[in-house]
């Protein structure tokens, strides 16, 4: 079974793609894998294994 996750991403003046990164790393330390990305970088769309 899988469980999914949606993140919501403001863009910023600054360190934009840094700060993105740096969350995506982050959550796939956690298992999660983007599947998709949504309405021009402002949705991120996660998904892990519920039983992992």
């Amino acid at each position: 079974m899988k469980e999914y996750k949606v993140v919501s991403w403001k863009m910023g003046l600054s360190n934009n793609n840094q700060r993105l990164e740096d969350t995506l790393n982050q959550y796939a330390q956690q298992g999660w894998r983007v599947i998709q990305v949504a309405e021009n970088f402002q949705r991120v769309i996660l998904e892990r294994d519920k039983n992992r």
